[in-house]
């Protein structure tokens, strides 16, 4: 293990690690917007290409958990270089595929490679700074968390409207081999011990299996009407069947290749319980306000992303204050607080109309970035704070696979609920619709022949409908932002006392 390791240039190294999540965690989202337009090129339909979320999606959160044993046998340093060389490989290659299948496979290389990045970041932006400034680094790791998906969708629209998509992922190759370069340089002299560890094979192949499938029936779950399809069907048994195999086995073998086990540490489990949670809870709101934008309102995908984009403003303005000030508070009053002020803004947004205009929503969205930027360093110092110096790469694996997951969850409950509770309130708005009612009768005279009038009042009633399920969604997501102050009450200080040994840790 290195002892109290610095590198030459404390800036230029932060800015090498930092840039590599940012474009890990902008490509989770860069080729949404751009999905239509890479179909009509290489000739598939729409449905078809949201394979290329779904391959990059299932590799990740396959690797993710394998983080504690990849940095074991390789070393964190070694890990982050040839997975930021690899991940400019494989974007380089996804923009040169000449076809779907091509580029399908390309991706899920990338979301292999990307599936230790951030962890292994994690890591070691922890045991390079010292203790009383390790807060600055992970405040400045949250900001790139929140900041990346967010601005993914607009760089993504605007490439691709300019440009052409190809250059969302060869944007990447330029910004992975200089963040490799400048860390590799920088902690060059920082000496990893790497240990043989076997390898567990039983627990390989069955989380492969299970969390492959898992997240192939999260993503495409809604397009195929759930448990009505036989591929659904088969595909959760497997999944099933197979995570209980995986459970049963890493928690029972001497050597597991994910150490469950570290779910004894309280403040590790509280903590993840609190971040996959909250994470699911905010994922959602930014999967479900730009289709309603585009859906309800008419916005454009650049408007609707201009619209969501004011949650980043105050994370990125409040880092340095909440890097340098928050450890001096209960972390607990502060995760509290930001809890507080996210599900404050669900309210808000149960509130919202067909009329709302632009302003008032991204005020609302403005509101909840400083709910966002008192999230993610304190609940990560929370997790992290009674895990060894040698589990902190293993336990940011496993807590980012946790939320990984947990996005996934979100992602596809989120949209079923708003869909099928549209319908359901379509219903019943309808059952006050009738021939018979003067107030009908009048409004479908003034909007000409009957057939265009009982269309115009079906798209009217529909749009109603979205609207209502939307304020009912949100209306549930503030209840879930209350429940989780609860939840980090149940971790107890310190919670720097453990992690404070990972400075000269690893």
């Amino acid at each position: 293990m290195s002892t109290s390791f610095r590198p030459p240039n404390m800036a230029l190294t932060t800015i090498g690690l930092s840039l590599a999540t940012f474009m890990q965690v902008l490509d989770t989202t860069i080729a949404n917007v751009s999905l239509p337009t890479i179909a009509g090129n290489l000739g598939v339909s729409v449905n078809q290409s949201t394979w290329v979320i779904t391959s990059f999606a299932v590799s990740m959160a396959i690797s993710l958990p394998l983080t504690g044993f990849l940095t074991r046998r390789f070393g964190e340093v070694k890990m982050f270089i040839w997975s930021t060389l690899l991940f400019s490989v494989a974007s380089f290659l996804c923009g040169i595929a000449q076809s779907m299948g091509m580029l399908i496979v390309f991706r899920a290389i990338q979301g292999a490679v990307a599936g230790p990045m951030y962890p292994v970041t994690q890591a070691l932006l922890i045991s390079i700074y010292p203790p009383a400034k390790r807060g600055m680094a992970l405040a400045l790791l949250a900001m790139v968390t929140v900041v990346a998906p967010i601005a993914g969708p607009i760089l993504g629209g605007w490439i691709t409207d300019n440009y052409s998509w190809p250059w969302i992922f060869f944007i990447n190759v330029p910004i992975g081999i200089f963040a490799s370069m400048v860390v590799g340089n920088q902690m060059k002299g920082r000496n990893d011990v790497t240990q043989r560890p076997k390898i567990d094979y039983v627990g390989l192949i069955t989380l492969i299996i299970g969390v492959g499938a898992l997240q192939v029936v999260l993503d495409k779950g809604n397009d195929e009407d759930w448990f009505n399809s036989t591929f659904i069907v088969i595909t959760s048994i497997v999944s099933a069947i197979s995570i209980a195999v995986f459970l049963i086995w890493e928690l029972t073998d001497k050597d597991p290749i994910v150490d469950l086990k570290l779910l004894r540490h309280r403040n590790f489990r509280y903590g993840t319980l609190a971040l996959v949670l909250a994470y699911a809870a905010f994922f959602a709101i930014g999967l479900l306000l730009p289709q309603w934008l585009q859906r309800n309102l008419g916005y454009t995908s650049t408007w609707a992303g201009f619209a969501a984009a004011p949650i980043g403003i105050l994370p990125v303005l409040l880092t340095v204050f909440v890097g340098k000030y928050a450890a001096r508070f209960d972390l607990r009053m502060v995760a509290s607080f930001s809890f507080v002020v996210m599900g404050v803004t669900c309210f808000m947004r149960s509130d919202f109309f067909l009329d709302i205009d632009y302003t008032h929503v991204a005020l609302v969205q403005l509101l909840q970035g400083l709910g966002v930027a008192l999230f993610f360093m304190p609940v990560t110092t929370i997790l992290l704070s009674d895990l060894k110096p040698n589990e902190i790469a293993a336990g940011g694996g496993l807590a980012t696979f946790l939320r990984t997951l947990g996005a996934s969850f979100s992602a596809s409950l989120t949209t079923f609920m708003w869909e099928h509770r549209a319908i359901v309130h379509h219903a019943q708005l309808t059952e006050h619709i009738t021939v018979y009612d003067p107030a009908t009768q009048a409004t479908m005279g003034q909007l000409g022949d009957p057939q265009t009038a009982a269309s115009l009042v079906n798209q009217m009633i529909t749009q109603q409908g979205f609207q209502i399920s939307f304020n009912e969604v949100f209306y549930m997501l503030g209840w879930v932002f209350v429940a989780l102050i609860f939840v980090v009450w149940l971790a107890r200080p310190p919670f720097t006392a453990k992690a404070a040994a990972a400075s000269g840790g690893h």
